[in-house]
């Protein structure tokens, strides 16, 4: 099919602004949050990240699609993404060893997107306006119509969604070197996560966010990792409950994202949802214990409240996001843990906190080596 000759599509928003396009993927319908990513490069490991299921996502690069599919290239087992919104989708790609043009990688995926779209005039709306339900539609164009399903949508705040990406079954990835036993809940773990543990000589074995404290200590973990992932943290009183079992028994625990989230939560901080989120790889973040500025990767549209970790003594702010002053990383007083709200498995994204996994493991080994 001639790219003049594609399908048309339009995307709705819950406050009544809409704009026609061209289908991309799958023809469709799909609905959910709309979000924007900044980053420039790294679309699959993005369009896999759990941490983005229920939502659509914009896209704010000129070209998605242009280098292929890469089948290692992935962050999880599938597409986690509700759907995507771009501006250029490129059914060619330039790359030699790229294994699928991103049409197809979509079409075998059931995902639906849209293309042709004024994406900064997109962008600034949701900026302005904040995060909104959104519907995209390659079948039907009737505004009425898709208003009515729009409806249904839930919205995202009080949803719960780590259980719909979480693993069931408990399964373990093993070091050449294995000198440290990490047990990671899974909340909606990027596979990265998993590999940095892993080449810093870590058996890792990853836990339902379903598993008790019992199930978890019985494995007799060095350290602990409580994963990124999508929703709500305020909805996750279980897993918030989880988190203090564990955190009694002292073990080093190292929090992302989500993570973060519910760590906090854990130790009577609050949350909030944003106003239209931080997401991209181009985040500037200060470390207060250095003095020195990071470039992350960042994907959430929850924060915790910055006033309440002021307010808590047992709590000290490790780092904080330049572009807005909202917390970005904690440490605990009282027992071995820590977590930052960005991702320091960088992908996609910069490697200017990768030492964050590497202090995890010191961490580890010095609780290891103190006297019983």
């Amino acid at each position: 099919m001639k790219y003049s000759e594609k399908q048309k599509a339009v995307i709705l928003l819950d406050d009544g602004t809409y704009f026609f396009g061209k289908a991309a993927g799958k023809i469709g319908t799909t609905a959910g949050e709309i979000a924007f990513n900044t980053g420039m490069t790294g679309y699959q490991e993005i369009f896999t990240d759990p941490s983005y299921f229920g939502q659509i996502l914009l896209m704010t690069p000129s070209h998605i699609g242009n280098y292929g599919t890469h089948d290692e290239e992935v962050e999880s087992d599938s597409l986690k993404i509700a759907g995507l919104v771009c501006k250029k989708f490129s059914e060619v790609f330039s790359r030699a060893s790229a294994s699928a043009s991103i049409q197809e990688y979509f079409e075998n995926q059931g995902l639906v997107g849209i293309s042709d779209v004024d994406t900064r005039a997109l962008v600034r709306h949701i900026r302005d306006k904040g995060a909104m339900n959104a519907i995209i539609s390659s079948e039907t164009l009737d505004i009425d119509e898709l208003k009515a399903k729009l409806k249904d949508v839930p919205s995202m705040t009080g949803l719960e969604l780590s259980s719909k990406v979480c693993t069931d079954e408990e399964y373990e990835v093993t070091s050449e070197i294995s000198e440290r036993k990490v047990a990671l809940v899974d909340f909606g773990v990027k596979k990265n996560i998993i590999r940095c543990l892993v080449e810093r000589g870590c058996t890792v074995r990853v836990f339902s966010m379903h598993a008790s404290a019992k199930d978890i200590m019985n494995w007799c973990p060095d350290g602990i990792m409580l994963s990124n992932g999508p929703g709500d943290p305020a909805a996750m009183g279980k897993s918030v409950d989880l988190i203090k079992e564990l955190l009694e028994f002292n073990v080093p625990t190292f929090g992302i994202c989500l993570g973060h989230q519910l760590l906090s939560l854990a130790n009577d901080l609050t949350t909030h949802k944003m106003h239209n989120g931080h997401r991209g790889v181009n985040h500037p973040v200060k470390n207060l214990i250095t003095g020195k500025g990071e470039i992350t990767s960042q994907n959430h549209g929850f924060v915790v409240e910055m006033e309440s970790a002021k307010a808590n003594d047992n709590i000290e702010i490790t780092h904080i996001h330049l572009n807005d002053n909202t917390l970005a990383g904690i440490k605990l007083k009282n027992k071995p843990a820590f977590s930052v709200q960005f991702h320091p498995e960088s992908s996609a994204g910069p490697n200017d906190s990768r030492y964050l996994f590497d202090e995890f493991v010191a961490l580890i080994d010095e609780h290891v080596t103190q006297p019983a």
